[in-house]
This record gives C-alpha cells, sequence and structure tokens, in this order.
C-alpha cells in the first residue's frame, strides 16, 4: 500500500542499510516513524510492546528476527534460544509460533554456516506468501461485497470493522481490509464503520489512518455504537480478523469482537472472518482452549492522543489513580455466530467440515 504515494510494506529488508526496517506503529496516526531493528531484544520488544502487532506481521517479525540472529550467530545455542525469547513475547496469535517453527525446521538441519543465507530467504518467502494470502482473501471478499452492491443498486455497501485488521497487522493489503480496497478500488461504493477499538485504540489509529490514506469512506465510531448502527439497518456486513482460530472454526481477535458478533447474529447482518491460514490452529478443538493475553493495565488507565492546543503526542489518564484496570486483550467468538470465514482458498463455512474442504491436507491431524 502507499503513504503519500510512496509504497511500502509494514517490515522488509533494506539492503542498503543491510537491516530490518518497521512501520513503527505506536505513533500512527499523527507521525510516520520507520525503525530499524537489530538485536533479538529490538525484535522482541517490538512485538512485545506493540511497535507491530496483527498476528501476520508479528510471525513475519519474529521471522527476521531469527534471521538477524543467524547472521550475528548461527550455532544451534543461539536458533534455539532466540526462538524460545520470540516465542515468549505474546501468547494468543499463533502466527508467531508457526513462524518461528518454520524457520526452525528450515534452519536446523543445516550447517551453522549456510544459516545465514537461508534465514533470510526463509523469512523473506514467509513476508511474500503473506502478501499473495491477503490479496486472495481480497479477492473471495470482493465477491461477496460485489452482491451486496449489486443488491442495493449502487448504494454504498456498509461495511463495519473492529481493531486494525489492515496491511499495518500483515505485511501488506491487510485481512478484512483487503476486500475493502478491492472494492474501492473496483469502483464498487462503500462505506467503513471504523471501531476505535479500547483500550489500545487500533481502529482509530490505524484503521481510520489506512482508510483515509487511500480514500475509502469512513466514519470512526465508539465500540458501543456498532449494535444501535445494526439495528437501525445501517451496516450491511462484519469483517474482522483473528488471531487464532481452531479447526471447528471459534476465532480469537481483539476483544470486543464477540460482543459485535453477538450483536450482529441479533440483527442479522452477516458476520465473515478474514482468515489467513497460517492462523488456524489445528490442534484445538475448542476455542475457550486458546490462552487470553493480559496486558498491562495502563493500556486502560491510560490514552495516547494529540493536544488540541499543542498539538503535541502525549499520553493522559482517564481514571482515578487508585483505580486498578484489568485489561484481557482478546475474546472467543464461537463458531455459531460466525457466517462464514473468508480464505486464501475461498469463503467456507465456519466449522470443521468447511476448513477441510479448503485444507484437506490437515485431515486427520491429531487436535
Amino acid at each position: 500500500m502507499r503513504v503519500d504515494g510512496t509504497p511500502y510494506r509494514s517490515i522488509w529488508f533494506d539492503e542498503a542499510e543491510q537491516t530490518v526496517r518497521i512501520i513503527d506503529q505506536r505513533w500512527l496516526p499523527h507521525e510516520f516513524r520507520v525503525v530499524s531493528l537489530k538485536t533479538l531484544e529490538d525484535f522482541a520488544t517490538a512485538i512485545r510492546d506493540m511497535w507491530v502487532r496483527g498476528a501476520p506481521l508479528i510471525g513475519a517479525t519474529a521471522a527476521w528476527g531469527l534471521a538477524e540472529e543467524m547472521r550475528r550467530d548461527p550455532t544451534d545455542d543461539n536458533l534455539k534460544n532466540a526462538a524460545s525469547a520470540l516465542l515468549a513475547t505474546r501468547p494468543t496469535a499463533v502466527n508467531l509460533r508457526w513462524a518461528v517453527e518454520r524457520m526452525q525446521k528450515r534452519l536446523a538441519p543445516l550447517a551453522p554456516e549456510a544459516r545465514a543465507t537461508a534465514a533470510k530467504a526463509e523469512a523473506e518467502a514467509i513476508c511474500d506468501e503473506d502478501v499473495a494470502i491477503n490479496e486472495a482473501i481480497g479477492e473471495h471478499g470482493l465477491a461477496l461485497i460485489r452482491e451486496i452492491a449489486d443488491r442495493k443498486g449502487g448504494e454504498p455497501v456498509n461495511i463495519l470493522t473492529h481493531c486494525n485488521a489492515g496491511w499495518l497487522a500483515t505485511v501488506d493489503w491487510g485481512t478484512a481490509t483487503a476486500p475493502i480496497y478491492k472494492a474501492h478500488d473496483a469502483g464498487i461504493a462503500v462505506h467503513v464503520w471504523v471501531d476505535e477499538t479500547r483500550p489500545r485504540n487500533q481502529g482509530a489509529h490505524l484503521t481510520a489512518w489506512e482508510m483515509a490514506s487511500h480514500g475509502v469512506p469512513h466514519h470512526l465510531i465508539v465500540d458501543n455504537a456498532g449494535g444501535h448502527l445494526m439495528q437501525r439497518g445501517q451496516v450491511d456486513l462484519v469483517i474482522v480478523g483473528t488471531d487464532r482460530t481452531t479447526r471447528t472454526g471459534d476465532v480469537a481477535n481483539k476483544i470486543g469482537t464477540y460482543l459485535k458478533a453477538l450483536a450482529a447474529h441479533d440483527n442479522g447482518v452477516p458476520f465473515y472472518v478474514a482468515l489467513p491460514s497460517p492462523t488456524i490452529d489445528w490442534s484445538l478443538r475448542d476455542g475457550m482452549a486458546i490462552p487470553i493475553e493480559e496486558r498491562s493495565e495502563e493500556e486502560v488507565t491510560f490514552v495516547w492522543g494529540k493536544g488540541r492546543d499543542d498539538g503535541k503526542v502525549r499520553q493522559v489518564r482517564i481514571c482515578p489513580e487508585k483505580t486498578p484496570a484489568a485489561n484481557p486483550a482478546f475474546d472467543v467468538t464461537p463458531a455459531r455466530l460466525v457466517t462464514g470465514l473468508i480464505t486464501e482458498r475461498g469463503v467456507c463455512p465456519a466449522s470443521e467440515e468447511g476448513l477441510l474442504s479448503l485444507f484437506p491436507e490437515h485431515e486427520g491431524e491429531p487436535a
């Protein structure tokens, strides 16, 4: 995607500087900053403290972290230790484990002197595959939007999103946003209701920034407005992303997704999940078994914003100093509330049978 006319991925290897570069998402939408990641601690911090976020991008960042570590020290011990350090950063997004295990499988059989080159190639392959997966999700999701647009006779298709499942959450295109970009670029009238997504406001900070940058009509709404809009017939379709999905179609996504699914179900609004296959955890059947990350209470008690008078970006407290906060980062939407899963191979029901119809190679795997 483009920023001020310049094409960017969310993570890339700068050949001139011989370093990995990322868009530091903590500063968006107020500042656009690109930073370099060099040490293992840089990569771990970027994932843990959400300089990068979104399941696909977390996986890609971990892959590049291992690649850079192999360039520094390609020994067996370092491969094992670096993988463990990266796996410990965030527990919910399955792409992190998937990417680290894929890198280990590729590198472990090699002689240490061959690992740096192979690791760089594998990290690049993971990124390129992510872009292709997301663009394919966009094509399949486009068909759903086009069908609604045809029924509405050209009136705008109103799509509600939650959190940021955009290109900033992936290497490019995004998951939930890919169909929106495809539809907009195809000349289909779309309008996006952007959930603010407390507590970190990824919708307000990131999705809204993406929509504005790409010229997609949108409005920012508070998280609790979605049900009201659905009751009034102002939402045609909900598309969200996912950080981990069980083989039976239960979906773990940013906290608040479950409530949107309940509202959509009650109002007959189609609720779709954009699902890159690396986010499927084929080892799990029950979504309640997915570990839910509990993050710092400061994400709830403080918010970041830009001062109205001085234009400075600062953090401000929004509750009494003695008030504690709980901060579960994700919730689980059961498959029964999901209309369908939009994958790179097509759209299927949120069920084991539906997923296996598109990914038959996982038939018979233990769960």
